[in-house]
């Protein structure tokens, strides 16, 4: 949003400087992007009277002049054709920087003749391109700032252009008078009151207009007036210079006007030429494939449901957004109607994205405008075509009704100081909003109709904040506790920061992915579903919620493989999706190893990743994050893992709280990664929490006894896992048995078809005496019972 400071005084009455102005506007909330001040560049220049002129003596086109300046007289070598004695110049002394030319001035020597400055052209200036001659003025004193002189008698040449940001919740301050009203408010100045114009009509009217039912709730409004006989034309030069000052183009005289009053009051309005419209105007929806010629040149096509302005021969303008070529204003427009209409935003955003049509009445549109002055803004539009161009206007004819927009909130000064911690006294509070346009009575506060945003009691305290300035808040120190502080972080966030630690001190690197994934790589990790598809995703490669953290790690994987980055450890931490409802997601951490343990050395211990490098990863960080130390290890994961290489660590068969093994090949292949890796995929939050709820550790409890170690070998089935032995093992004698841990596996002939060996170490620790032989005997004895029972193993003799 554009403006000048001299088009803000025509709404306030301040005597605050730009840079008051403009402090205030970046404290309210509209924070100020630019300012262009043409002062700046020219506070340097004076004014200078050329007391004579005479002809160079060694170049034709060049004259020395001597010229009366604020210190006294100097010689100054120009090249103009218009430097004579007489006139009034525009001076630039030894040092001063000229803009137009990029150069910091200095004495100089031209053709041999000494030059002390240089008398200035509109280009050199930046004040235009013109330069066939130095700047002459009809007046000025000797010595006279020039920007003083602009000032006085021609103050656009100097009228600083603010430009300011605008948030979506602020329609009111695209509009120069809403941005007048919060500076009045901030006390600044006062807001000159709103003419009340109503132009009574003179001439009868020939124009009609009508709403269909169905579009009455975009469309609940429609003004129209008819003006016979205008004069179009250029528009006067302060029109002109207001429009260029803030980036639009004069076309004619009515067109110009809807432009002004879209920046000035925020009024989108729209101007036909009635004597190219055929029989009355009609809003109606699209019934689909209708086309209408728009002002920009391009012809658009109607999608069913979008609003229409229309006349008896087809459509004329898209509503809320543009209007149409063919009924567009051009300087033989004799009569007009002139159109003010109220457009719902939801509606206006959707045909606008539709068609791919951006304008200035659609961003307003979409952002609402104010319903209330529907019909002022056509009455003071009105008036200003009069006033300018003549005619007689008809009666104002109105299709529909204004939309109801009155609301009400509970005034609660103390509420301010709850909120946001700002001590303001009642009266200051409904000051302030009485200055925003709110009516404060019987403890509500009623919203004007400029203010959609406005929709509770905290909008209410944050436009008295806003006003108030949030700059005068003082930090307090939060209140502490006695004793110890409790913690912060809760036992999830604590597991989860311990693990994302742990990883990384074990090597991994943290990778940060998208939560989205395309179709096909959810669907290989078991998701993919319209339940977990989002309805308006970034990209095609964006489509749908992760079902894990692998799809991204693997896709890392594969773009550094193709960069020559062939060994990595990659991690990453974050939520996967089951489904689209509340509670069907899970934190996860998941990591992945891919190509060689270690780069190449002189003692050859290089050796490809494998699912044991995965397991010993897995258990560190569930450890860090808690876990028990004894977990049970399964089989049965999803199907992008190996099926004969994975684990699933638990707590018994129904609590998994991860799996590690290697990535199915399939899936290798699938996403361009050259294995091996493996991976593991864990859940902290799956842990359940301790019985005893401390800081501190337990104590460490040792054995002074011997312990004792014993080693079997079982012949089993070679479809018997070694993981069925070592619990079969340990749970011979839960209180002696420490430790079982197979060191030796062997297949092959002579053992029979289908059968191996497997070999394990028991460590007995002894807690209150030294093991006799028949006790270690008797635990021996029930380990070899154990395993016989659970596996059919027979043991090796």
């Amino acid at each position: 949003m554009k403006f000048t400071l001299s088009w803000l005084g025509d709404h306030l009455e301040t005597t605050a400087t730009l840079d008051e102005i403009v402090e205030a506007l970046t404290d309210l909330g509209l924070e100020v992007e630019e300012v262009t001040n043409p002062a700046a560049r020219l506070g340097a220049f004076t004014l200078a009277h050329v007391l004579e002129a005479h002809p160079h003596p060694d170049a034709e086109r060049l004259r020395v002049c001597r010229v009366l300046t604020d210190e006294g007289e100097r010689q100054i070598v120009c090249g103009a054709p218009n430097a004579r004695a007489g006139i009034v110049a525009v001076l630039a002394k030894p040092g001063d920087y000229v803009p137009g030319i990029d150069v910091t001035l200095g004495v100089s020597k031209i053709r041999g003749v000494e030059s002390h400055g240089m008398m200035c052209s509109e280009r050199e200036l930046e004040m235009s391109d013109e330069h066939d001659g130095i700047v002459e003025l009809p007046s000025g004193a000797v010595g006279e700032r020039f920007i003083d002189w602009l000032a006085a008698n021609d103050p656009a040449r100097v009228d600083p252009v603010i430009e300011i940001a605008i948030t979506p919740n602020r329609p009111d301050a695209l509009a120069v008078r809403g941005i007048a009203r919060d500076l009045a408010a901030r006390g600044l100045g006062r807001l000159k009151p709103a003419p009340d114009v109503i132009v009574p009509a003179t001439v009868a009217g020939t124009a009609g207009v009508s709403i269909d039912a169905d579009t009455l709730d975009g469309c609940p409004l429609f003004c129209l007036r008819e003006i016979r006989g205008v004069r179009n034309g250029p528009s006067p030069e302060w029109l002109q210079q207001r429009l260029r000052a803030i980036g639009l183009r004069p076309i004619n005289f009515l067109v110009d006007v809807t432009n002004f009053f879209s920046h000035d009051r925020a009024r989108p309005l729209h101007v036909f030429d009635a004597d190219k419209v055929r029989g009355n105007l009609r809003v109606h929806r699209a019934l689909g494939g209708e086309t209408v010629l728009a002002l920009d040149g391009r012809t658009y096509t109607f999608q069913p449901g979008q609003m229409v302005i229309a006349d008896d021969s087809g459509a004329l303008a898209i509503g809320g957004i543009m209007g149409g070529e063919e009924t567009g204003c051009s300087e033989a427009t004799v009569n007009v109607l002139v159109e003010s209409a109220w457009w719902e935003p939801v509606t206006v955003a959707r045909t606008g994205r539709a068609l791919k049509l951006t304008s200035d009445a659609r961003y307003r549109f979409e952002r609402g405008v104010d319903p209330a002055w529907t019909a002022p803004g056509l009455e003071l539009a009105t008036r200003m075509i009069l006033d300018h161009a003549g005619g007689a206007a008809a009666p104002m004819v109105v299709a529909g009704a204004m939309p109801d927009t009155a609301r009400a909130y509970r005034f609660d000064p103390a509420a301010v100081e709850r909120i946001v911690g700002m001590s303001i006294p009642a009266a200051a509070q409904a000051a302030t909003l009485t200055a925003l346009g709110f009516e404060v009575r019987d403890g509500m506060a009623h919203v004007p109709s400029w203010r959609p945003d406005v929709q509770g009691d905290a909008d209410i305290v944050e436009e008295v904040a806003r006003v108030a300035s949030l700059g005068r808040l003082e930090g307090q120190p939060l209140p502490r506790p006695e004793g110890v502080t409790r913690p912060v972080l809760t036992p999830p966030q604590a597991r989860r920061t311990a693990a994302r630690r742990v990883a990384a001190a074990l090597g991994y690197n943290e990778c940060v992915s998208y939560s989205f994934v395309d179709r096909r790589a959810a669907e290989l990790f078991g998701g993919g579903s319209d339940a977990t598809m989002l309805e308006n995703p970034i990209s095609s490669e964006m489509s749908h919620m992760r079902p894990s953290l692998l799809p991204g790690l693997l896709r890392a994987a594969a773009r550094n493989q193709a960069r020559g980055f062939m060994d990595m450890a990659l991690f990453e931490a974050g939520s996967v999706f089951s489904g689209g409802e509340p509670g069907e997601q899970a934190f996860e951490v998941a990591g992945l190893l891919v190509g060689r343990q270690a780069p190449r050395d002189v003692h050859g211990g290089q050796r490809p990743v494998d699912i044991f490098d995965a397991r010993a990863d897995a258990e560190a960080v569930l450890a860090a994050a808690g876990a028990p130390h004894k977990m049970m290890i399964r089989r049965g994961a999803p199907g992008f893992w190996h099926p004969g290489r994975h684990g699933i660590l638990g707590l018994g068969p129904k609590v998994a709280m991860g799996i590690f093994g290697e990535v199915h090949p399939r899936i290798l292949a699938a996403l361009d990664v050259k294995g091996p890796a493996v991976a593991f995929t864990l859940w902290p939050d799956v842990i359940p929490l301790p019985r005893k709820q401390g800081a501190t550790r337990g104590a460490l409890e040792l054995s002074d006894l011997q312990p004792v170690e014993r080693d079997f070998a079982f012949l089993v089935d070679a479809r018997v896992e070694s993981g069925a032995i070592v619990t079969a093992a340990q749970g011979a004698d839960k209180a002696l048995i420490t430790e079982v841990r197979v060191f030796d596996q062997f297949a092959g002939t002579g053992l029979g078809e289908g059968r191996k060996s497997v070999a394990i170490t028991v460590r007995l620790e002894p807690r209150t005496a030294t093991l006799t032989e028949a006790e270690i005997e008797a635990v021996c004895a029930r380990v070899v019972d154990k395993v016989t029972r659970a596996t059919g193993a027979t043991l090796r003799s």
